[in-house]
């Protein structure tokens, strides 16, 4: 029996994954900071690790998974002041839109969901302790974590202190390398902007300190796995490290796992970019179990391209296993199916699919080969319908497996109608055209439509959205 192998960035290679306890895995995944509408690309990440999640519960593991919501950052501040709103009252907003693409992609849910203005004092209290330590010094702008005092700095992302170029314009740090663990609030800063009381005056959490801050107070000193996404190996993942250890004097995180970016025309997917689409703008078109057959068409460490052939493809992909999965219930359900009928290809196919499965997930997640091991399934079950009598027993067992490894484990949904997103899509496309045109009633009545059938429609000033 094969062993799941891991690929940690801190050491560089695929290892075995051997967690602190043996029954209970910790896993802390960076979440978003809301400033924005999440996108495909967050997708990516949400999925990989959601998939890692599931993989761990199928092992034999309850884990233990924290996923925070950063909703206090200077880009929220910054699109709080373009739309005229507060800091806060944008980020409920993005918050909230995270939370129903969460749900809506299936994502397994996360044990606790921690959020930076809930964890202020244990931020607060995790700077005290650097500063009593050594590690950290007050400044005129706030309090900076000193950096050529952690010997280890650079051991995750292989950057040396003399090499780092990090500065920040106008702060009052002592070298470019520096990071900001508490900032002052400006004196000119707009009555709206977020801010706390400090033992070095009002102001706000550094980014990087708060990660270190939840993740200590959910689940210790010491976690199995801490992941995100490629881009957050420096400069976030390694203040982490350098914060965290500093401030407990214990080893951090013994595996980190980052997802490759979703590309567009060779750039990474990026809100600052302009280059995204959003996960509500997919969901119009493409249904959840099809967003998910594209995202693990490529393994997780890879770069992954984004573009419309890539979904279709990973729509195809979708589509074949719900209709081997459908036909293994239709065949179950006939007439045909019989108690004493043995069909041994069908029965050595489904066991060689299943080990095949585990074998590439041990991979590193080797999620390409583990959907090449579920199409084995459905060529069988294909191939056991051409003919009645068929062998129950044996349909069941592909049936089970197609539930568990596709279901269970990848995170795909066979209760969910493949074509309700182009449906509902179309729909509230066609209420659009009625509103424009001034036809309020029949408008009015597709919307009624659309919720007597469950997809709840509501009006924002991007469009429409629904909620199924």
């Amino acid at each position: 029996m094969t062993q799941l192998r891991l690929s940690n960035t801190l050491s560089g290679d695929t290892e075995v994954f051997e967690p602190l306890d043996d029954d209970r895995v910790l896993l802390y995944v960076c979440g978003l900071t809301v400033s924005d509408d999440p996108h495909l690309g967050h997708a990516r990440t949400w999925v990989s690790f959601d998939v890692l999640h599931r993989y761990l519960e199928y092992k034999g593991y309850d884990v233990e998974h924290v996923e925070n919501v950063t909703d206090v950052d200077d880009k929220i501040i910054r699109r709080a002041e373009e739309e005229g709103k507060t800091a806060g009252e944008v980020a409920a907003r993005y918050a909230e839109q995270v939370y129903d693409d969460m749900v809506a992609l299936n994502l397994r849910r996360v044990d606790v969901r921690p959020h930076v203005t809930e964890h202020v004092d244990d931020i607060v209290r995790m700077v005290e302790r650097l500063v009593e330590r050594g590690y950290a010094y007050e400044a005129e702008d706030g309090v900076y974590f000193d950096v050529s005092e952690f010997d280890a700095y650079g051991k995750l992302s292989g950057q040396r202190v003399d090499q780092l170029e990090q500065g920040e314009e106008g702060t009052t740090k002592e070298a470019p390398e520096d990071f900001a663990l508490w900032k002052l609030a400006d004196g000119e800063a707009p009555d709206e902007e977020p801010t706390w009381e400090s033992p070095w005056g009002e102001g706000r959490p550094g980014w990087h300190i708060e990660c270190s801050a939840m993740s200590t107070t959910h689940l210790g000193e010491t976690i199995d796995i801490h992941g995100g996404g490629r881009d957050l190996v420096f400069p976030h993942h390694e203040n982490e490290i350098a914060q965290t250890e500093a401030a407990t004097g214990e080893e951090f995180t013994r595996y980190w796992l980052h997802v490759g970016s979703l590309r567009v025309d060779d750039e990474k997917m990026s809100s600052s970019l302009g280059n995204f689409w959003t996960v509500h703008e997919a969901l119009e078109e493409y249904d959840a179990n099809e967003i998910r057959g594209f995202l693990l068409g490529t393994r997780y460490t890879k770069p992954q391209r984004f573009t419309r052939d890539a979904l279709d493809d990973g729509a195809a992909r979708w589509e074949r296993l719900r209709n081997g999965y459908r036909t293994c219930e239709e065949a179950m359900d006939s007439e045909e199916a019989r108690a004493k009928e043995t069909d041994g290809a069908l029965r050595d196919a489904t066991e060689e699919a299943r080990e095949a499965f585990v074998e590439a997930m041990d991979d590193d997640l080797n999620t390409p080969e583990a959907l090449a091991a579920l199409d084995g399934i459905v060529d069988a079950v294909n191939a056991e319908v051409e003919e009645p009598p068929y062998d129950y027993a044996g349909l069941f067992c592909a049936w089970r497996a197609l539930d568990e490894l596709a279901g269970d484990v990848l995170g795909f949904d066979f209760s969910r109608d493949g074509d309700t997103a182009r449906v509902v899509g179309s729909v509230l496309a066609l209420r659009e055209e009625m509103r424009d045109e001034g036809e309020y009633e029949t408008a009015d009545a597709l919307r009624d439509a659309l919720e007597d059938a469950g997809a709840e429609v509501q009006d924002t000033d991007d469009g429409a959205t629904y909620r199924l």
